[in-house]
C-alpha cells in the first residue's frame, strides 16, 4: 500500500513538472516582450543567451510609442469593438441555442448538424463574400463593419446549446407551471444557469476580437478613424524602421487589457448554484 502511494505521489510530482515546464516555455515569448519594451537603446535585445532582466530599465519605449501615434484612440476603438462583439455574440448565440437544446420541432438535429459543420470551413473562403456584403451594406470603414461577421459563431452556439442541455428539466418545468414564458425562461432560467459557459464564451470572443487583424485590415482603409490596436502596432514597423523596443512596448499595451480582462471574468468560470439547485 505504501509503495502504491508513493509510485501516485511520483506520478503526480512527474505530471506537475511537466505541466510546469510547458507553462514556461509558453510564457518565455512574453517575458522577452516585455523585457525587450523596457531596455534602453544602449541594451543589445538581440544578445544570446538573452538578458531577460534589463540593466537600464525605462519607460521611455512606451511614452515615445504613445506620443508618435494615437493609441488612445485605438485603444478606444478595439474596446468599443470588443466589448460589442462579445454581448452581441452572448445574445444571438444564446438565442439560437436555446430552441436547439430544448424545444423540439422538426429538423432540429439536422439545423445543429449543419451550424457546427461551418467550424470547420477557414475565415480566408468566406472573406470575400463578407467584404463584398459589406460594401453592398455600406459598412466600410465603420465600427458595425468591423463587428457584422462576429456577431455570432457556431463554436458560441455549440458550446452553449450544452449548457442548455445539462440544466435540470425541473426547473424549466416548475418556470412553466409558474406560468413563464419562453422568453422569460430564457432570461430568468436558463440565461443564469449558464453563467460560466457564458463567460467562458465571452473570453474566447473578447480575445478573438480584440486581437483580430486580417479582417479589420480588410474593411478600413489605410489610416482609418477606425482603426484598432493590432493595426496601430502595425504602423509602428514603418514609422519607426523596425526598432523592436518600440513596436514590443506596442505590444505590450496590445496585450496588456486582454490579460486585465481574463483575470477579471476567470473568477466567475465555477458552477452556476442554479444548475445545481435541483438534487436527487
Amino acid at each position: 500500500m505504501h509503495n502504491k502511494q508513493v509510485a501516485k505521489n511520483w506520478r503526480s510530482l512527474g505530471m506537475y513538472a511537466l505541466l510546469g515546464a510547458i507553462a514556461i516555455l509558453m510564457l518565455l515569448p512574453l517575458v522577452w516582450l516585455l523585457s525587450t519594451s523596457l531596455k534602453s537603446p544602449s541594451e543589445d535585445i538581440f544578445q544570446f543567451p538573452p538578458q531577460w532582466i534589463p540593466s537600464q530599465p525605462t519607460l521611455e519605449n512606451f511614452v515615445k510609442v504613445w506620443q508618435a501615434h494615437p493609441f488612445g484612440k485605438y485603444l478606444f476603438n478595439s474596446t468599443l469593438v470588443a466589448v460589442l462583439t462579445v454581448a452581441l455574440n452572448l445574445l444571438f448565440c444564446s438565442l439560437a441555442a436555446y430552441p436547439l437544446a430544448r424545444l423540439n420541432f422538426r429538423g432540429r438535429e439536422a439545423i445543429f448538424t449543419a451550424i457546427v459543420a461551418t467550424i470547420v470551413i477557414p475565415f480566408q473562403i468566406v472573406m470575400i463574400p463578407l467584404y463584398v456584403l459589406a460594401v453592398q451594406l455600406g459598412l466600410r470603414n465603420s465600427y458595425l463593419g468591423i463587428i457584422f461577421p462576429a456577431i455570432a459563431s457556431a463554436f458560441g452556439i455549440f458550446l452553449l446549446r450544452q449548457a442548455f442541455q445539462g440544466v435540470p428539466k425541473e426547473l424549466e418545468e416548475a418556470a412553466r407551471i409558474d406560468g413563464c414564458s419562453e422568453l422569460g425562461l430564457w432570461w430568468h432560467v436558463m440565461i443564469p444557469a449558464v453563467r460560466p459557459a457564458l463567460v467562458t464564451l465571452a473570453i474566447f470572443v473578447f480575445i478573438g476580437s480584440w486581437s483580430d487583424f486580417l479582417w479589420p485590415l480588410i474593411v478600413l482603409d489605410p489610416g482609418s478613424a477606425y482603426d484598432t490596436l493590432p493595426l496601430g502596432v502595425l504602423t509602428l514597423a514603418g514609422m519607426f524602421s523596425m526598432d523592436w523596443r518600440l513596436i514590443a512596448a506596442g505590444s505590450v499595451i496590445a496585450i496588456a487589457p486582454i490579460l486585465l480582462f481574463f483575470l477579471i471574468m476567470q473568477r466567475y468560470i465555477v458552477p452556476s448554484e442554479t444548475a445545481s439547485g435541483v438534487k436527487g
